[in-house]
């Protein structure tokens, strides 16, 4: 009997800019977002997945959410999905008060920011056995942007940092309370009336019954490797951001052959003490963790 190829779809957001009507007047320009996003794409390519790739203008709120539920429809037991975003990370007020540092993190989409709350809930909606690998090259950190790092990011010559500054960041949740507060509230909602903290149940350290009974929500297995720990920021780069720049060279278009973990672990060699990826997995993914990367 013939077996049937598993199926295997993957999301590339890359955000050099975002729309300045959204974020208070702030751009946030960068420069090597949408290079990161074309070139997972093409790497997904090489490993027989079938890319979809939102840059910049096309990156918006709405368009990500069609491609997330678009796969997690088309996708079932044993099939891959892979979703990397390259761009700022952002920050808005946790109305339910579920964060230790009373913040829910974001990704900066072009037309306004996915809070981290949507993200998780998009992720439940994955079949059981689906694979999944999410690959951030941004800031997710409340630290970095309520405390600042422990002194100046880098030079003035030096890459940027990805992440949106605390005061814009105020100032854009000023300008769009109603609907940041309306989005964390319908999640909760969706939830079963729990809040979900994504970044407990991802880092497996909550072992309350809110956030056990979110975790139990997720069929699907996830893997996510972020660009940088809580306390510090993932950088720009002319070519490509620094994590996916060090990720890529591990990778080493496919002569790589450790699993997931030695991925991680590789990669952060390459960088800086200032930068040091970070690997969480949720849902039941440690079958998922010994396998080798972008296994189709």
């Amino acid at each position: 009997m013939a077996t049937t190829q598993p199926k295997a779809m993957s999301l590339h957001i890359g955000v050099n800019v975002v729309n300045a009507a959204h974020y208070a007047g702030w751009e946030g320009p960068l420069t090597a977002c949408e290079f990161d996003a074309k070139d997972m794409a093409a790497l997904a390519l090489g490993q027989g997945i079938k890319p979809t790739t939102l840059l910049t203008r096309n990156a918006t709120r709405a368009k990500v959410l069609t491609a997330l539920r678009a796969a997690a429809k088309a996708l079932k037991k044993g099939d891959y999905f892979m979703l990397t975003f390259s761009g700022h990370g952002g920050q808005v007020p946790d109305v339910d008060n579920e964060e230790a540092d009373e913040r829910d993190e974001t990704w900066c989409l072009y037309d306004g920011q996915l809070i981290d709350d949507e993200l998780y809930l998009e992720l439940t909606g994955f079949a059981a056995g689906v694979r999944i690998l999410m690959l951030s090259d941004s800031c997710h950190s409340g630290t970095v942007a309520k405390n600042g790092p422990p002194g100046p990011f880098t030079a003035p010559s030096g890459p940027a940092p990805r992440w949106m500054p605390f005061t814009i960041g105020e100032r854009v949740y000023r300008q769009n309370k109603t609907f940041y507060d309306r989005l964390q509230r319908e999640c909760t909602k969706a939830s079963g009336g729990r809040s979900v903290d994504p970044d407990e149940a991802l880092a497996n350290v909550g072992l309350s019954g809110r956030v056990s009974g979110a975790a139990k929500q997720m069929k699907a297995s996830v893997i996510l490797i972020a660009g940088c720990q809580d306390n510090q920021s993932s950088y720009d780069g002319e070519h490509n951001g620094a994590f996916t720049e060090a990720l890529l060279a591990t990778w080493d278009q496919g002569k790589f052959k450790g699993n997931h973990a030695q991925l991680h672990r590789k990669t952060r060699a390459r960088l800086p003490d200032r930068q040091s990826p970070n690997l969480f997995t949720l849902g039941p993914a440690k079958a998922f963790l010994a396998q080798r990367p972008f296994a189709v």
